[in-house]
């Protein structure tokens, strides 16, 4: 089974995003994780709105801590801004996602965000 990890500074927005829709729309063919550089003590609660409003539900997530094991069990490894705070190891495949962070923004500037991702989640699905 192939396993991705999806990794941002505090894990309480994109990477959980992304997260959760490769673990919808894989229906448990992927091993999913994600973690975060410098974790947040909760999720981005417009994240959770937003996509609650999808039908994904993220209010019992928590955001988990980057380790070298994570990043070691993984065949993918994609990073949304992490910067240097991101292990490498040979034989990953890595991907840097630029996207918008979510933090401290409305539900109506979080959604373009929910959207962008899900359609680079359904491109990396195509790809595995």
């Amino acid at each position: 089974m192939t396993s991705v990890l999806f990794v941002c500074v505090h894990n309480a927005g994109r990477s959980q995003m992304a997260a959760a829709f490769l673990t919808h729309l894989s229906h448990g063919q992927v091993e999913v994780r994600s973690a975060g550089s410098a974790p947040a003590d909760t999720i981005n609660p417009t994240v959770v709105a937003a996509m609650g409003e999808i039908g994904i539900d993220l209010a019992e997530e928590a955001p988990k801590v980057l380790t070298v094991d994570a990043v070691r069990a993984s065949d993918v490894v994609i990073t949304m801004g992490c910067g240097d705070a991101c292990p490498v190891f040979p034989g990953k495949r890595y991907l840097d996602w630029q996207l918008d962070d979510p933090a401290g923004q409305g539900l109506e500037a979080v959604r373009p965000i929910r959207d962008e991702i899900e359609r680079r989640v359904r491109g990396l699905l195509n790809e595995l």
